[in-house]
């Protein structure tokens, strides 16, 4: 009896061991610069890379990461394909039905996004107008509630970059977009230029949530806990602002 009791502890532990240094397969989506994007040389960086990795390091397990487009990355965490999304994905009551969520890790808002000389006076106003935004995404969400709804044509695309492009190519007018991910992106880049962000900072819950958190699939309590508290740990030792500071000039943890 105390042999099998002995094996049966030594088990545990080699369990324990072997979950705590797995790895932990983490889906990005590399389009969405200054948050999740490429090296020249292909590697995944970013805000949110440099977030999960402080979060592995905190849980002792191993960050893999998984490209994934953004509208099949809810398909693909419920198949199964990685464990959890850590690439700027808003906690909303739509996803909350498919996804749980940890606590968030930033939340910032997002703007209209029109040429410099458009006079903006809130979403009608964009009536007649061709706005590409990211499919799936909260932006895209704003857009079909408040900017289709008062004759603006909404183009949803599979990737942020996509809709840069087609802007800087005259095919669409504008966008909607997180202040920070347009601003140091295609704001700041030739093409970009005659470009600015128009009307109010927009934290509208029923569209944006309350924040960006890590997604992962309901039923794991365990990994959901351990993650919030790897959250708060890397915000009350330093390691969270180090990243912070690395990207932006003022605390995106938000409101």
């Amino acid at each position: 009896m105390k042999k099998l009791l002995l094996v049966a502890a030594m088990t545990a532990l080699s369990m324990g061991a072997f979950a705590e240094g797995k790895d932990l397969k983490v889906a990005i989506d590399a389009t969405y610069e200054p948050f999740t994007y490429k090296t020249p040389d292909g590697k995944p960086t970013g805000f949110d890379v440099d977030i999960a990795n402080a979060i592995c390091t905190q849980i002792k397990r191993t960050c893999v990461f998984v490209e994934q487009p953004w509208d099949g990355m809810i398909p693909g965490l419920l198949a199964k394909k990685y464990d959890v999304i850590i690439s700027s994905m808003s906690i909303t009551a739509e996803r909350l039905k498919q996804v749980d969520f940890t606590d968030k890790y930033y939340n910032t808002p997002s703007r209209v996004v029109l040429k410099k000389d458009f006079k903006y006076t809130g979403p009608a106003s964009t009536k007649g107008l061709k706005i590409g935004v990211l499919k799936a995404s909260t932006q895209e969400k704003y857009a079909l509630g408040e900017l289709k709804t008062k004759g603006a044509e909404v183009v949803s695309y599979d990737a942020q970059d996509q809709v840069y492009l087609d802007i800087k190519a005259g095919r669409l007018d504008g966008t909607v977009a997180d202040i920070l991910e347009v601003g140091g992106g295609f704001l700041g880049k030739p093409g970009g230029e005659a470009y600015e962000l128009k009307g109010d900072e927009l934290y509208i819950p029923k569209y944006f949530g309350t924040g960006a958190g890590v997604a992962l699939r309901k039923g794991q309590g365990p990994l959901k806990a351990q993650i919030s508290a790897a959250i708060k740990a890397i915000r009350a030792n330093g390691v969270y602002k180090t990243i912070n500071d690395k990207y932006f000039k003022f605390d995106v943890y938000g409101k």
